[in-house]
């Protein structure tokens, strides 16, 4: 049997950015297609009134819809690590702080 795949997004955050996001070293117009999957990328920065960050994730396993729920919630607690203080109400709010417990079912 195949290894069981598993979802996960690497996010790094560089502050001082244009609000540039790059997935897979492509960038977030040319990975996903769909507006709203963009959207979710981007909801933890429209929570939290921040858009001086460049992301760059890596993402693997899942499909495109999964992925940008992974991304959403490694952006939301790369914010928690830039400031927890000023950002953790409104992520928790948000439920962008809870991870995903879904898996497949074999």
């Amino acid at each position: 049997a195949p290894a069981e795949e598993v979802l996960f997004a690497r996010v790094r955050l560089f502050p001082g950015g244009t609000g540039e996001i790059k997935i897979n070293n492509r960038t977030i117009d040319n990975y996903f297609g769909l507006e709203t999957l963009k959207m979710v990328c981007r909801q933890p920065f429209e929570v939290t009134g921040t858009e001086q960050f460049d992301v760059e994730c890596t993402v693997t396993g899942g499909g495109f819809t999964g992925q940008a729920g992974a991304i959403r919630h490694g952006i939301a607690r790369a914010l928690l690590q830039a400031d927890s203080d000023q950002y953790r109400a409104a992520l928790k709010a948000a439920g962008f702080l809870t991870r995903d417990p879904r898996m497949k079912e074999r």
